[in-house]
């Protein structure tokens, strides 16, 4: 698998607390729902995934050019570069199997 250097060494360590744990921020002020959840290595933003309605996510990436975010759905250890449109595991965690939505 190639790995960018964007998610080279990326642990959980690298990334601040999520802004909103327990939500996408944007769907949780609009009021809509989402499928899951991705945080943002650079702020903390908490955003739903593309095969949520608002795909938050990818907007916040838009929006700041912030390049790494991670799942952070529970078992989850993947990590996406939406620069280079690169999969990585986060360091230190067991790889999982199959393919993810960003």
């Amino acid at each position: 698998m190639e790995i960018c250097v964007d998610l080279r060494n990326v642990s959980a360590a690298d990334f601040p607390a999520p802004r909103t744990p327990d939500g996408c921020e944007e769907c949780l002020a609009q009021g809509t729902r989402w499928v899951e959840l991705r945080e943002c290595r650079d702020c903390g933003h908490v955003g739903c995934c593309d095969s949520s309605p608002g795909k938050h996510a990818t907007a916040h990436f838009k929006d700041t050019n912030h390049p790494v975010m991670r799942s952070i759905q529970p078992g989850a250890a993947w990590t996406w570069c939406y620069v280079h449109e690169l999969q990585g595991e986060l360091a230190g965690e067991p790889a999982h199997a199959g393919a993810k939505s960003t």
